[in-house]
């Protein structure tokens, strides 16, 4: 019989960010089996997919994809190709191959590439750069200098594949979270999962708690991974026209049903900020959006009102 029922839950620093898993399960320590093997996930994906990992295919892609196409593997080749969709439907907003520029950032040491430096690595900066053969299964960069990152889509993938893996046995209410994006399993037995997003100038501060069930939410803010210098906030989400930090909002959250989708998105949203973004998200009925600007002022897609004050019970949507 079981041992007893219960919530589960835990959280640990992974794929750059803080993991964390919360489930209801009739039997505790089969929930808490459940959890470590959604953990196992993160390391896999990980694994497979982060340009820290020296050894993994992403950076096998990135050192010989120039010279010659390179076997990504169905799960990776999947997630670069929906990447590459998300370029096209967002008209470049959206572009894995900010890389070129982004990996000289590093924020942990305040270091930041110099205006050559920027002016030199845009001109890597284009999805059309990178080339698919889905015949082959392969990857290939139509330029010299050319790198690719997945940290805008990698992480909603993990917590879609979370929260299937979860269903998959059984479990039939969960949150799986890893940074800015959570994929919601059910309702909270009997009451909705209060998502927060969060302040983005007031640490610790939610600005707006959102009502969730069964869904996915995204929120990608310019408080991250960032450092300051005088006026200038630089941080890790570049604008792909420009190789520098998208400005003009503060966080942009997206809610739908797919987890991969609303983690793009929520970059892409970002990206163009208040006016463009919302308008793009008015073209997908699935999906909406809550967008905060550099003043402030808070924006909510066409099929969302003001949500009325909640009580904030779980995880924040933000990112790292």
């Amino acid at each position: 019989m079981p041992i007893r029922a219960e919530w589960v839950s835990d959280a640990r620093p992974m794929m750059g960010t803080e993991v964390s898993v919360t489930l209801w399960h009739d039997d505790a320590a089969v929930g808490a089996q459940l959890v470590e093997e959604v953990f196992r996930e993160a390391e896999r994906i990980n694994q497979l997919m982060s340009t820290y990992v020296e050894d993994s295919r992403i950076s096998t892609i990135n050192r010989l994809a120039a010279s010659e196409p390179v076997v990504a593997g169905d799960e990776l080749f999947m997630i670069i190709r929906r990447s590459l969709d998300i370029s096209v439907l967002t008209r470049g907003a959206f572009d894995i191959t900010y890389e070129s520029v982004g990996q000289h950032y590093d924020f942990r040491k305040r270091q930041r590439p110099d205006s050559a430096t920027v002016a030199a690595e845009r001109e890597f900066i284009n999805y059309r750069f990178v080339e698919l053969d889905r015949a082959a299964g392969t990857v290939r960069f139509r330029r010299e200098g050319v790198r690719i990152n997945l940290g805008g889509i990698a992480k909603g993938y993990f917590v879609e594949r979370g929260v299937n893996i979860l269903r998959v046995r059984g479990v039939r209410n969960a949150i799986v979270t890893a940074g800015g994006d959570s994929r919601l399993l059910g309702d909270r037995r009997g009451q909705p999962w209060m998502v927060g997003i969060r302040d983005p100038r007031n640490d610790g501060q939610v600005a707006i708690s959102v009502p969730l069930e069964d869904e996915a939410i995204s929120t990608s803010g310019d408080y991250e991974r960032y450092f300051e210098e005088g006026d200038i906030r630089y941080h890790h989400i570049i604008e792909p026209s420009t190789g520098s930090p998208a400005s003009g909002v503060h966080s942009a959250t997206v809610f739908g049903p797919d987890a991969v989708i609303t983690d793009a998105l929520s970059t892409s949203v970002f990206v163009m900020g208040v006016d463009q973004g919302l308008r793009l998200i008015a073209t997908l009925p699935d999906y909406e959006s809550i967008v905060i600007d550099d003043a402030g002022r808070i924006y909510y897609s066409d099929g969302l009102q003001q949500p009325e004050a909640q009580p904030f019970d779980s995880p924040e949507a933000t990112d790292p």
